[in-house]
């Protein structure tokens, strides 16, 4: 069967993805590893270390992760290209950085919403006006 046609996969490839996940993600992810793996050693150190950040707090699902995982060696790639210093890239505040970055993926956007929500619920239980909650959500704190 050849990639990418619209052939229904076989019995086997279909049970093999349900045990091993998606063959296409794993495809991404081997091409996007190939792509850190050409950048300069200190472009490809901050990547490796930005990617554990996201190993650890950054979307657990395939094709989300994948989304991101191109879209960071994208702009590796091209911080490299322009000369851009590592620290110009990421600021003062790597944390800052990743946080803001993951914010732009479905699943940093959850995280963003479950942390106002979090710190919302906190200063109601504290008695202080915590202001407006995002997008009229349920103030019950549970």
């Amino acid at each position: 069967m050849a990639a990418g046609s619209n052939e229904p996969k076989s019995r086997y490839l279909q049970y093999l993805e349900i045990v091993t996940g998606s063959l296409e993600d794993k495809k991404r992810y081997r091409q996007y590893k190939a792509r850190i793996k050409r950048l300069p050693a200190n472009y490809r150190t901050a990547v490796e270390a930005l990617e554990r950040y996201l190993m650890h707090f950054g979307p657990a699902d395939g094709a989300g992760a994948m989304a991101m995982y191109e879209d960071l060696a994208d702009l590796f790639e091209q911080s490299a290209a322009d000369g851009t210093p590592i620290r110009d890239v990421f600021g003062e505040d790597p944390v800052e950085f990743v946080e803001a970055f993951m914010a732009n993926y479905p699943a940093g956007q959850y995280r963003a919403r479950e942390r106002n929500r979090f710190t919302s619920a906190v200063a109601r239980a504290a008695g202080e006006d915590a202001g407006e909650d995002t997008a009229g959500e349920d103030r019950t704190v549970r």
